[in-house]
């Protein structure tokens, strides 16, 4: 396979920033597309209670994959550092211990959710009416956690040298193989939640065997050898500095999350099935940031890499930029066209009315969450994970949580679930920013 690392140290940083951020969008867009297919199927074709009971296994399959997902984004930093420097020894290095641990860290957490999945379903406080269809689709889907830990590692490798073109193209394909087994396992051979669960882990092995296959074949700088990976112990303890706080992190907002949930479900069904739908639609518009966010960090982390500290201040300017204008027409769009969004997933009255009040509730505040997220990159890409990790957990749970136990004990009103949310990203985004500007900023080195 030719090269396909990109040095984000030279050229135009608008068009590199872009250019990059692009298929890291269109790749977050089909994996949501894939999810997004499922709660399609189960909506239309399974009904209100079955997407009930995919929609409390949710925030578990969140806080599981959060982790990995922020294991990789940290460790990520560590290879657009010395990617950045052109430490390649060192990257070797990084990448090689770094897909060890992410097998014996994947394999464990699979066998450990398999067998406390009940009490997962009781932590989210699961309706009876729904808990046998969900504890199903739960350890199923749990499977697939070792394939998701691998993924997102070795995906993170390609992005940290430049490369998110590729992990967009396999994401595409498996979302495709996804949509297809989706409607194979549910439409045709009636297999319920069942088959929605190992469409997903089907569809997410392919994506591990295609991204393997390019570490082990690609002429760059970053090919690997899989027969002859080290585990280097000092390497391990740089890869956790950075990633094991950004997988806190998530794994920790995931888990609020969860909490949040059991204030969900005390209204029933509908209220699970709408909210279910509208983080579908949430998660899309959500893309923005996210892409945006990740970006920032590889960018800022190869020019730190490379000392070039003004280029990757920069390049943090553009990004708010840039993210402010799509968010503004997305956001206002759906706005607008709450009811038929959410009419997608579901044909309940009772649950389009209750999503598009969350979606209605949350857009006009989304910016708020692009900010959030593109400086909390930022701190990672400094090198500042664990500050990062703080700052966002006292904004994404410390106060969302305040707020919810102070405005339920004045009234019980699952407005103030949805409001929540707004909440935490502006929080989060003035603690980062307040750190960025204060103590990093105004320093010309680390």
């Amino acid at each position: 396979m030719k090269k396909t690392s990109l040095d984000l140290t030279q050229g135009s940083i608008t068009k590199q920033i872009i250019l990059f951020a692009l298929p890291i969008l269109l790749s977050q867009v089909f994996q949501n597309l894939y999810n997004s297919v499922d709660s399609l199927i189960v909506g239309n074709f399974l009904g209100t209670t079955a997407l009930a009971a995919v929609t409390s296994c949710a925030d578990i399959s969140q806080l599981l994959v959060g982790f990995f997902t922020g294991l990789s984004a940290g460790a990520g930093v560590l290879f657009a550092r010395y990617f950045g420097m052109k430490n390649y020894e060192r990257l070797h290095d990084a990448i090689s211990t770094s897909l060890i641990f992410s097998f014996i860290i994947g394999i464990t957490m699979m066998a450990v959710g398999i067998c406390i999945a009940d009490v997962l379903l009781n932590i989210v406080a699961c309706p009876a009416d729904v808990y046998d269809e969900a504890i199903i689709y739960l350890r199923v889907y749990l499977v697939g956690l070792l394939f998701t830990s691998l993924y997102n590692v070795a995906s993170g490798v390609l992005r940290s040298v430049g490369d998110s073109r590729n992990p967009f193209i396999y994401l595409v394909i498996s979302s495709i193989l996804n949509i297809i087994l989706d409607i194979i396992f549910v439409v045709v051979f009636k297999m319920q939640v069942l088959g929605v669960a190992l469409a997903t882990i089907i569809s997410q092995l392919l994506s591990v065997i295609l991204v393997y296959y390019q570490l082990t074949h690609a002429h760059d700088v970053y090919r690997i050898d899989l027969r002859h990976l080290k585990f280097d112990s000092t390497m391990l303890k740089e890869v956790i500095s950075l990633g094991l706080p950004a997988a806190l992190q998530s794994c920790l907002i995931s888990i609020s999350n969860l909490f949040v949930q059991r204030y969900v479900n005390l209204f029933g069904s509908s209220v699970m099935a709408g909210v279910g739908a509208a983080k579908k639609i949430d998660k899309f518009v959500g893309l923005i940031a996210n892409s945006l966010g990740m970006s920032t960090a590889t960018f800022v982390s190869q020019n730190i890499g490379a000392k070039r500290i003004d280029r990757a201040k920069k390049g943090i300017r553009i990004t708010f930029v840039l993210a402010f204008i799509p968010v503004a027409i997305i956001g206002s769009f759906i706005y607008m066209h709450a009811d038929m969004a959410i009419s997608l997933f579901i044909d309940d009255k009772d649950a389009i009315y209750y999503g598009a009040m969350m979606i209605q509730t949350m857009m006009p505040l989304y910016y708020s969450q692009s900010i959030n997220q593109i400086m909390l990159n930022t701190l990672r890409g400094y090198g500042k994970s664990f500050v990062a990790m703080i700052l966002s957990l006292i904004g994404m749970i410390g106060i969302r949580q305040i707020f919810l136990a102070i405005s339920f004990s004045i009234e019980r009103n699952v407005n103030h679930v949805f409001l929540g949310y707004p909440i935490g990203w502006i929080f989060s985004a003035l603690f980062v920013s307040i750190y960025y500007f204060t103590v990093i900023r105004n320093k010309k080195c680390l």
